[in-house]
């Protein structure tokens, strides 16, 4: 089905590569609209509970294609805004799937690859990464990925970053909270496993909950975000799924989704 991803599903948990080894799985258009089409179909599926997205070959995404690139030089205004706009509906789809996407990174996540970390929920990363927003080194500037990118790390840290252009190690990852485990490339799977294995624990819909929760609640006021957080928890007690998890915990068993 797909010609830049290699997608594998084992039980409920899918597996997702970005498949241009021989170009640092760099975007073009077809792998901005393969990622799109993947994430919609994805977010639909009531089957699957976690996602782990990774890149093959030796780096997980060095950002633009340099023969995408070279396209674009000749794109009027209002052909870079489709075209923005694509990757735009790419990374929006990707942030709002309702199952986790765990991030395993290793070699390096420069410009938009930047952008997928950042619509990861929880990335491990090799401790040989490196990551950079090097638009600005381009004369352009990473515009579609900063929503995702401020939600992570605050505009102190994307001042620093964005307006230099730099390239920092995982260890900054980590600190700036962009990076949530930085391990051996030993131990990389097998972290990432452990990550799965804890969200299998949770229930699907609660989940998918939480996610929103934090989407809908991070910037808002304490008084705007009384009866958001009210609401959201009365509906999740009330829920088929929630009576089954409080049920299990007053009763001393596992919940019926728990490892499935």
């Amino acid at each position: 089905m797909y010609t830049y991803l290699n997608v594998r599903r084992e039980g409920p948990v899918e597996y997702v590569a970005l498949n241009r080894p021989d170009v640092r799985n760099a975007f073009n258009e077809e792998l901005i609209a393969e990622l799109t089409t993947w994430a919609t179909i994805a977010g639909e599926d009531s089957t699957l509970r976690a996602v782990v997205l990774s890149g093959e070959g030796k780096t997980f995404c060095a950002g633009a294609d340099i023969t995408w690139m070279a396209k674009t030089v000749e794109f009027s205004e209002d052909e870079n805004m489709r075209d923005a706009a694509a990757a735009s509906k790419m990374f929006g789809a990707l942030n709002t799937l309702p199952v986790p996407l765990i991030g395993r990174v290793h070699g390096a996540a420069l410009g938009g690859g930047v952008g997928l970390v950042a619509v990861c929920d929880i990335v491990v990363a090799e401790q040989g990464t490196t990551f950079g927003f090097t638009e600005v080194k381009l004369g352009i500037l990473p515009a579609v990925i900063s929503p995702f990118v401020l939600a992570k790390i605050g505009r102190s840290a994307a001042r620093e970053l964005f307006i230099t252009g730099s390239r920092f190690p995982a260890a900054r990852a980590r600190e700036l909270g962009f990076v949530h485990a930085v391990v051996a490339e030993a131990d990389l799977d097998a972290t990432v496993r452990k990550y799965v294995d804890e969200c299998l624990t949770g229930g699907r819909e609660a989940i998918a909950a939480a996610k929103a929760l934090i989407a809908n609640v991070w910037n808002q006021p304490f008084e705007a975000a009384v009866s958001l957080t009210a609401a959201a928890l009365a509906k999740r007690r009330v829920s088929h799924e929630g009576q089954e998890g409080l049920r299990a915990f007053l009763e001393k068993r596992k919940p019926a989704w728990s490892g499935s």
